[in-house]
């Protein structure tokens, strides 16, 4: 197949980028910076720069790359800003759906994550409403997945990939992450939300398997949502940092997700199961990487 990747430079994207190259489809990846091209490049695929916010751009590339698929992994973490991660859910996602509509593109995996659901004491399924009644700051960020699972969802087949909290290479948990840093500066309580993970490897296994999922939304999190009493302590210990404070109470919607539906449906198998493991697994590994 002709997929379209866009954010094929992020810290899923590269990962993803890679594994259709090595799976022989055809990849384009789009990037918004000219000096990323000869990183897609060197991943095996095609390269396209595209700003997502300028549409009539992305119309006309989409046009003309005329993919079979068009992945979206686009994000905007780096930074730590909700109100631009929001804006490329809305904005950038919108544009992406009309030039899938302009190009007959009849397939889309899309970016989503698995803790914008209402409150609740159990980890939620995919049938749980979003919290779209939360208040700020949380209803940036809710309203931003919704309209992006809106409009992807106007793709006759679509698949909304509703991701746990990252962790793995180059993400916030990694060794120089700014989880990492403030746990590391003791600046981090443990406290009783629930945080279903899922590691960045697993996440890009995900979307390449979504090729041929069935249209919906999908949890892909690992086996084991956990209050942070529990996951802090052990990533903490991973890290040689120092025990973290414990504090009760959590933050609205702090429940965790299921990932029945994933394994037992479409029978994905995570190679990361559970943070148990998998924490010291990602940090060790990051660190052979780095000598």
């Amino acid at each position: 197949m002709k997929i379209l990747v866009a954010g094929s430079t992020g810290v899923i994207g590269k990962l993803l980028t890679r594994k259709l190259v090595q799976a022989g489809h055809e990849v384009v990846g789009m990037t918004h910076k000219l000096e990323r091209k000869t990183h897609i490049q060197a991943l095996g695929a095609t390269s396209i720069v595209v700003d997502v916010f300028e549409k009539e751009a992305v119309l006309a590339a989409v046009g003309a790359v005329d993919p079979d698929v068009i992945i979206h992994q686009l994000t905007s973490l780096s930074n730590g800003s909700i109100e631009e991660n929001a804006r490329i859910r809305i904005e950038g996602t919108r544009n992406l759906v009309d030039a899938a509509h302009a190009a007959g593109v009849q397939r889309m995996i899309a970016q989503s994550i698995s803790w914008a659901y209402e409150p609740g004491e159990h980890p939620a399924g995919e049938q749980v409403p979003l919290d779209i009644h939360a208040p700020l700051p949380r209803k940036t960020t809710v309203d931003g997945v919704a309209a992006l699972e809106s409009a992807v969802a106007e793709i006759p087949e679509h698949v909304i990939l509703r991701y746990g909290t990252l962790y793995g290479p180059h993400t916030w948990y990694d060794h120089k992450g700014t989880i990492a840093q403030k746990v590391m500066q003791s600046q981090m309580p443990a406290t009783d939300g629930i945080t279903s993970f899922l590691h960045v490897e697993d996440a890009a296994n995900a979307a390449l398997l979504a090729l041929e999922w069935p249209t919906g939304p999908v949890h892909v999190v690992d086996d084991e949502p956990a209050a942070g009493t529990e996951w802090l302590p052990v990533y903490a210990a991973a890290l040689q940092a120092p025990v973290p404070a414990l504090q009760s109470g959590r933050n609205r919607g702090e429940r965790g997700a299921s990932n029945a539906k994933a394994r037992g449906d479409y029978g994905w198998t995570p190679l990361y199961p559970t943070w148990r493991t998998g924490f010291a697994q990602s940090l060790e590994r990051g660190q052979q990487e780095r000598l």
